[in-house]
């Protein structure tokens, strides 16, 4: 399973409006680092963002953590809105 695939699964089981989740992985000019875009609708929000950001944060150390193990590359996670 790569990057983009897991942050996927792992924000799907999180929301209720499923086929609106989007996760696209972008190339930054940073060659060291990468860019995973989330795109979710407005309403499930609160589910993905958490209480104090905590759950984006997790979602951000399990995804930071697998891909230390594949690639030396820094992963960044934006979530936002349609």
């Amino acid at each position: 399973m790569n990057l983009v695939e897991l942050t996927e699964f792992i924000v799907k089981s999180l929301v209720k409006e499923k086929e609106e989740v989007s996760v696209k992985e972008f190339e930054t000019d940073n060659e060291k680092e990468i860019l995973i875009q989330v795109f979710i609708n407005e309403n499930d929000m609160g589910r993905v963002i958490g209480k104090q950001g905590k759950i984006a944060n997790s979602i951000r150390t399990l995804v930071q953590a697998s891909s230390s193990l594949k690639e030396d590359r820094r992963v960044r996670i934006n979530i936002d809105h349609f």
